[in-house]
């Protein structure tokens, strides 16, 4: 995991763990700074970590605004905060958020979520990661191996995210047909496909329905 560098903004209050040297010791290059701004310098130095955490319990805010500032700067790059147990969590765009507390091992499992593939078989959109050969999806803390017609359905998604794609042109992608009259198979699919991906299926944040169009991914 050496070549895994991680860019952690983490202050040095005393009452707030250091997840710096627990990092290190699970074999990952970190890069650590002690506020936003230092981040914001490192990565205009040419830094590309794989990851970013924001310790904001560390230092004592929100991350809101940091992970604002990230997201102008290194728009793909993931992003995994930690917040103080007592911290409302605002509406952060970070792609995982984790409040103390919490032991190491739960934050490396949840940073390994985030790390790229080799460039071939992985593919991600937002916080949705897709292994394509093992058709492994990986979202929200969850881990769902999915069925062959699932896995292409939501490789297809990925491939236009933030695009609406109607409903029979994306049946007659993902099944191969171009009898597109009955698409109640694909609603079925995206069900089961929102089971895999979203805290709520039943009000999902993520995989969006367009009425009377199709389907979006929203990340």
């Amino acid at each position: 995991m050496s070549d895994s560098t991680l860019l952690v903004i983490e202050g040095k209050h005393a009452d707030q763990p250091a997840f710096v040297p627990a990092l290190r010791k699970k074999g990952f290059v970190v890069e650590s700074v002690s506020n936003g701004s230092e981040a914001l310098a490192r990565l205009g130095e040419g830094l590309r970590p794989v990851v970013v955490v924001v310790n904001a319990a560390s230092l004592r805010a929100s991350g809101k605004r940091i992970c604002q500032s990230l997201r102008d700067k290194a728009p793909g790059l993931p992003i995994l905060v930690i917040l103080d147990s007592d911290r409302e969590v605002e509406k952060l765009d970070a792609d995982i958020i984790l409040s103390l507390p919490f032991t190491a091992q739960k934050l490396v499992n949840r940073i390994r979520h985030l790390l790229p593939g080799d460039g071939k078989s992985n593919i991600h959109a937002g916080p949705v990661r897709l292994d394509v050969e093992k058709r492994i999806v990986r979202c929200l803390d969850k881990r769902t191996r999915l069925t062959p017609r699932l896995m292409l359905l939501l490789k297809t998604l990925i491939e236009h995210q933030g695009e609406v794609i109607e409903r029979n042109a994306l049946f007659s992608q993902v099944w191969e047909t171009d009898y597109t009259d009955d698409t109640r198979t694909l609603d079925v699919h995206i069900s089961w496909l929102r089971r895999a991906i979203e805290i709520d299926p039943k009000a999902p944040k993520i995989l969006r329905t367009v009425r009377g169009v199709g389907y979006r991914l929203d990340v």
